[in-house]
């Protein structure tokens, strides 16, 4: 669109009010509804209560944090959405998506019965009637976005994220793809951040969230877990760790933080703090689509990891042994500090009056 055009388009219409219909019967733990109520910038209550300036009105139904009692009271948004009554709504996905194609005579998992035949309603059922009416679609976890621990090799579910179910090409009926918020739990702030950004481009007031060719939102997951790390600059001196008690680089005790897309270090975990290597632990690259497959055995060193370290021994020993001269200099006062009876700082005194 040119300058032209931008400036004689109507603006679009901002949603006054939205539902959030949020299912977490993928083949999941629950662990991301779980992590999600840790945010507290903004934290969901915050979202819920209208507490958050220009955003829609929301009304969520999640079966951990809804005032329903359960049941088809807590079911009834959810049909009517399926029904077209229910407009707009986002529509959030936690778990794996199970492939209900080979479940033989049964089914994977299911959310809620059948009011006519009684029996389960399998998850897929539900995403085939909801995911074409939905304003937008979020991913939430690594389980829904990329399959996860169920989709692993030897995996008798035959488990997929959520876009391999759909199609990477989906888009919603607002216009957005799908939104992927991957995490082994979400990082709570990271998902209520995205979830804000999508509200207020419901609202008219932001454009769409800029995501990444794996649909995870750029400014968050942009960068790599080494690139935020606390501990990045002892790899960059050869400075490594030999075992889970030492502050420094962890990469040769199994940390795969260097090619792991991930802000966890550099953001915390909640409030600020915590977060796997800030901690003493490894990354484990929880957040990659090639999750957990690619990355095991967990606690062994990375293959790359061998190379890297030992190219950059030479260059970081000599690096860490001139910053130690620095140091050293750097760690003195000037001579010029003492308390005897002769002034040697230096100070020229033919301009005082």
């Amino acid at each position: 669109m040119t300058k032209a055009q931008e400036a004689t388009a109507p603006a679009r219409e901002g949603i006054d009010e939205i539902t959030i219909l949020w299912i977490s019967e993928g083949m999941s733990c629950d662990g991301d509804t779980v992590s999600m109520t840790a945010s507290a910038q903004p934290a969901i209550e915050d979202v819920v209560n209208g507490r958050i300036p220009g955003l829609p009105k929301v009304n969520l139904h999640n079966k951990v944090l809804s005032p329903a009692v359960g049941g088809e009271q807590f079911l009834a948004p959810f049909r009517a959405a399926a029904r077209g009554e229910l407009e707009p709504f986002i529509l959030v996905i936690e778990g794996s998506i199970p492939n209900e194609n080979i479940n033989g005579d049964g089914y994977w998992t299911s959310f809620g019965n059948d009011p006519e035949t009684g029996e389960p309603v399998p998850l897929n059922r539900w995403i085939d009637l909801l995911a074409p009416r939905a304003w937008a679609v979020v991913a939430a976890g690594t389980c829904a976005t990329y399959g996860g621990i169920h989709a692993m090799a030897g995996n008798p579910t035959g488990c997929m994220g959520l876009a391999d179910y759909l199609g990477w090409d989906f888009r919603s009926a607002g216009g957005l793809p799908i939104v992927n918020v991957p995490g082994c739990p979400i990082q709570p702030e990271n998902f209520m951040e995205t979830l804000t950004w999508v509200l207020y481009h419901a609202a008219g007031s932001a454009p769409p969230p800029p995501l990444d060719s794996m649909l995870r939102p750029q400014w968050l997951f942009g960068k790599t877990v080494h690139e935020g790390c606390d501990r990045g600059s002892y790899y960059e001196q050869a400075d490594f760790a030999r075992d889970y008690n030492s502050p420094k680089c962890q990469v040769k005790i199994g940390c795969w933080g260097p090619v792991v897309n991930c802000n966890v270090p550099k953001r915390g975990w909640m409030g600020g703090v915590g977060g796997c290597p800030n901690v003493g632990g490894i990354c484990i690259a929880c957040t990659m689509p090639g999750f957990p497959d690619k990355f095991m055995p967990f606690m062994d060193q990375p293959p790359g990891g061998s190379l890297s370290s030992m190219l950059i021994r030479p260059y970081g020993a000599a690096i860490r042994r001139l910053r130690a001269i620095t140091n050293r200099t750097a760690n003195k006062e000037p001579k010029w500090h003492h308390n005897r009876d002769v002034l040697t700082s230096g100070y020229d005194p033919r301009y005082r009056p």
